[in-house]
């Protein structure tokens, strides 16, 4: 079994309703799959985070050093790949479009010997997952109270367990937006808030000693991602758990964070940080000094499935009779082609995802919405 292609496919929907996170604005949904075809006709696929362009740009780079090699030598070709590229960063697109070859690779490898990627890694603890909504942005040129209180009432009546939303714009303002929240979810439904690194110290920790009283599980990326120390000052200035990591990539990108315990929850996201081969590798670091993980994940059917293969496989730490349970972040913004490039779409039920158990990621592409999804030329 030998590479023959590597392509990409760049998919694109154009936004009726705006919204907003404290770091930027979206009036659009692009992703970047990656597709591996060996010459056998095996096909593995994969799923790169952040913009879909220039990820398929350093796919691009990465390709030629992909064909006519072995894909089943993931960790090979792993630090091949990485190798590459060292010199031009150790984070950003080299490792993101890493990530959707790598989870591509895995793929293949789980169809080459007839299991799901999660019994490769290692086995199946669980076979099935709780899920939380993740949503409630700031929407354009609407009343962000309402709106955001109609979005959890939702969540709330579909069976969800939990649900994030948006802070990170002004504190005064995010305080009143987690009241509304809280009011509306009752004091049963777990409640966490994400600042997409939207404050400075200061409003950080403002915002977490007034969020305290509403029972909040954690506040994610309260400051920049370079800010380690600024990490370090949020987490010992106020009461809330801390949470971050979707932007710290690789078992390098993680050390210092894991290591220095600035955060109290590391949050990898398995198409950003290097696919399967680093995620394991993350997962024992986390492990190893007692900092709890749960996956970071926003992206189509593909990355679902790649996260939820990664869950299933998620050793207990510590492990006892009723052992923490991960839990599946999962993103219900406007994407129409989040679960229609899979044949049979990865969906909820009262609040619980279904792990996928055939061969690989699990799931077939349904390459009709490839190309009505496809970004059009003159988008481009």
């Amino acid at each position: 079994m030998k590479i023959a292609e590597v392509r990409t496919h760049i998919l694109d929907h154009r936004l009726g309703r705006a919204f907003e996170s404290a770091s930027m604005r979206f009036d659009r949904r692009q992703h970047c799959l990656v597709e591996i075809v060996c010459e056998d006709g095996t096909t593995g696929w994969g799923e790169c985070l952040g913009p879909a362009l220039p990820n398929a740009a350093v796919v691009k780079a990465y390709a030629k050093a992909l064909l006519g090699r072995d894909p089943l030598e993931t960790e090979k070709l792993s630090l091949e790949l990485y190798h590459l590229l060292r010199d031009q960063g150790q984070r950003g697109l080299t490792v993101t479009a890493l990530s959707g070859i790598d989870i591509a690779l895995w793929d293949i490898k789980g169809k080459r010997f007839g299991a799901p990627v999660s019994v490769l890694l290692g086995g199946r603890f669980r076979e099935s997952v709780r899920a939380y909504a993740t949503g409630c942005f700031r929407p354009v040129g609407e009343d962000r109270i309402a709106a955001t209180v109609a979005e959890v009432t939702e969540y709330r009546r579909q069976g969800f367990h939990a649900v994030k939303i948006k802070i990170g714009f002004d504190v005064e303002e995010d305080l009143a937006v987690i009241e509304a929240v809280r009011d509306t979810i009752g004091p049963d439904m777990r409640l966490m808030v994400d600042a997409n690194h939207g404050y400075d110290v200061l409003e950080a920790i403002a915002l977490g000693k007034g969020a305290a009283r509403f029972g909040v599980d954690w506040l994610e990326e309260p400051v920049l991602p370079e800010q380690l120390g600024a990490y370090q000052a949020v987490r010992a200035g106020q009461p809330l758990p801390v949470a971050g990591g979707e932007t710290w990539h690789g078992r390098f990108g993680m050390a210092g964070p894991i290591e220095s315990r600035c955060i109290d929850i590391v949050q990898p996201d398995i198409c950003g940080t290097g696919g399967f081969t680093e995620m394991r590798r993350i997962a024992d670091l986390a492990a190893l000094h007692g900092v709890r993980l749960v996956p970071h994940v926003w992206g189509t059917a593909v990355q679902i499935a790649a996260s939820l293969q990664f869950i299933a496989a998620q050793a207990p730490n510590p492990p006892r009779p009723r052992p923490v349970e991960p839990i599946l972040e999962f993103d219900r913004t406007d994407n129409p082609f989040r679960q229609a490039v899979v044949k049979t779409p990865i969906e909820h039920e009262n609040g619980v995802v279904r792990i996928p158990d055939g061969p690989g990621l699990g799931i077939e592409i349904d390459r009709a919405a490839l190309e009505k999804f496809a970004l059009k030329e003159a988008d481009a």
